[in-house]
């Protein structure tokens, strides 16, 4: 995740709890303590619900606005490539909320 233009990670929240953030806006927060592992996820509320749906292992953002976060649980049912994609997801739905000036800083 931190390849991600402008992404820094940092605990704000103290120890165990690692948040991924671009232009000081979070993207994604992983519970470092918890077993199986989890990430929490900014999502599109549509696809939200229907990801919930067809996937045990994403459940409503634990600690989050539950209408625009999901959790991932990493318990080895997700696909590899589908919890990649929700990354990129809630990093391009963060992005696309900010300023312009601050998205075009990110691209240089």
């Amino acid at each position: 995740m931190l390849g991600k233009p402008g992404t820094i990670a940092s605990y704000p929240f103290g120890e165990g709890t690692l948040v991924f953030k671009v232009a000081d806006r979070m993207f994604a927060l992983i519970a470092e303590d918890a077993d199986p592992l989890r990430i929490n996820l900014k999502c599109d509320p549509d696809d939200a619900l229907a990801l919930r749906a067809k996937y045990a292992a994403i459940i409503p953002g634990y600690h989050m606005n539950k209408m625009h976060w999901n959790s991932l649980i990493l318990d080895g049912s997700l696909p590899t490539e589908l919890v990649y994609e929700l990354i990129d997801h809630s990093y391009e739905l963060v992005v696309k909320g900010l300023s312009k000036s601050k998205r075009e800083m990110l691209r240089t």
